[in-house]
């Protein structure tokens, strides 16, 4: 009996393997597929069930059902199976920005004014806290109102919750002056180097109005290593604060999942914008100090910071919110950046825009930039608007964990076509 008794096991395992594998094939799932169709920027909503094919991991499936949506009401069926759309809404408004602007208040009133109907649920995360607007208060205030006091809200969540990130700059700013001044205040940047020579007033006409303000005299008497060790240690604080945090990231993926309805999300996000040292003066520093390597690893990290990489696993979160079905509409607030004398400001949304407009792009949302936020409000609230909703039971189903890609067609059609970029099997 113990000679038989692995066999036996091995037996009983093999068959419970098999029984958990047909149990999960016969599992039967229907998935939801929100589509837009654009011919150039008209969308087109006479399409039908005959007109889409859909694919799931490069295999065709069979379509059971295509709904056109607009806003919330159903205006056409299309079905071989009949299913229950839900077409509620939930809003989420993310204003991340270091300062409020009064074209912000205007999307926001336009948002209020023309978008949000009874029923729809409204959220908005300023740069301090979350709000959940509740029913009751379209019934207590009048939209003016509202849109008054949430104004107020964001104007002060912005000055408050962004104070820090703002003193930062600040503090760029005047150091990348008074370098500036400590090379141009030398006769030779390179003796001024070697000298280690302070932070001085000159004749140099840069020199005498850039220490003619008070926030850069503050810095007269550093030396100018110091200086661009100080400046050094304030880009990893601003790193700091503008790092995005990959866990909180995916967490609200999956508060989002659990969302019945259809789910959008605006994202406005502010562009950045950092006062530079002239690379010139830094490679002038590196040549006259070439036997301190201290000096050139602190001149590499201040390159390094300029050329940032994205912050978080790009494929990773666009695949966990694609799998949450929400619609995300990143839009960048592209003003130009002020003009400050002696400074250079080098962009800083590149990583954040290129990584968060894959995120949208993923969803089947929308990103651009532009320097109105009523504009881009206007364009995202289009793109949310109308759209299909297409169902499908996919054939063969395996819950492994996997994620599989989805791939929505027009037959015969040029049409360019935005969805979601496909789900987890779990």
């Amino acid at each position: 009996m113990r000679k038989l008794l692995p066999a036996l096991v091995y037996f009983l395992l093999a068959g419970l393997s098999l029984a958990q594998q047909l149990a999960e094939e016969s599992i039967v799932i229907n998935v939801e597929v929100p589509v837009r169709v654009f011919k150039g920027s008209r969308f087109i909503d006479n399409l039908t069930l005959n007109d889409f094919e859909i694919y799931e991991d490069g295999k065709l499936q069979k379509l059971e059902a295509v709904y056109l949506i607009k806003k919330r009401a159903v205006e056409r069926r299309d079905e071989i199976q009949r299913f229950a759309p839900q077409t509620a809404r939930s809003f989420y408004l993310f204003f991340e920005v270091s300062e409020y602007t009064p074209k912000m208040g205007e999307a926001l009133e336009y948002f209020i004014h023309n978008v949000i109907m009874p029923g729809d649920n409204l959220t908005i995360i300023s740069p301090m806290k979350t709000y959940r607007l509740k029913q009751k208060a379209f019934e207590a205030r009048s939209r003016k109102e509202i849109v008054a006091r949430i104004k107020g809200i964001l104007r002060r969540d912005s000055l408050i919750g962004s104070s820090e990130y703002r003193g930062v700059i600040h503090e760029l700013e005047d150091m990348a002056k008074a370098m500036a001044v400590g090379i141009t205040s030398s006769s030779a940047p390179e003796t001024a180097a070697r000298t280690g020579s302070q932070i001085t007033t000159s004749t140099s006409g840069l020199a005498q109005w850039v220490m003619g303000t008070e926030d850069v005299v503050q810095y007269q008497d550093f030396r100018f290593d110091d200086m661009l060790n100080r400046y050094a240690e304030a880009l990893g604080r601003l790193d700091n604060l503008r790092s995005v945090d990959q866990k909180q990231l995916l967490n609200f993926s999956k508060v989002l999942k659990e969302e019945q309805g259809q789910k959008y999300v605006y994202l406005f996000y502010q562009r950045e914008f950092v006062p530079k040292i002239d690379p010139k003066i830094l490679y002038q520093y590196i040549e006259s100090f070439q036997d301190r390597p201290d000096i050139a690893q602190t001149v590499q990290g201040v390159f390094e910071f300029y050329r940032r990489e994205v912050p978080f696993d790009v494929n990773l979160v666009k695949k966990s919110y694609a799998d949450s079905s929400v619609g995300i509409h990143f839009l960048l607030i592209s003003e130009p950046p002020p003009r400050i004398e002696g400074v250079q400001l080098q962009e800083q949304s590149e990583d954040i825009f290129s990584a968060f407009s894959e995120m949208a792009l993923a969803t089947g949302g929308y990103a651009e930039s532009s320097g109105n936020p009523v504009y881009l409000m206007k364009r995202a609230v289009e793109a949310s608007e109308n759209f299909y909703l297409l169902y499908y039971t996919p054939h063969p189903y395996l819950k492994d964990g996997k994620f599989r890609e989805i791939v929505v067609k027009v037959k015969d059609r040029d049409y360019r076509i935005v969805h979601r970029l496909g789900y987890f099997a779990n």
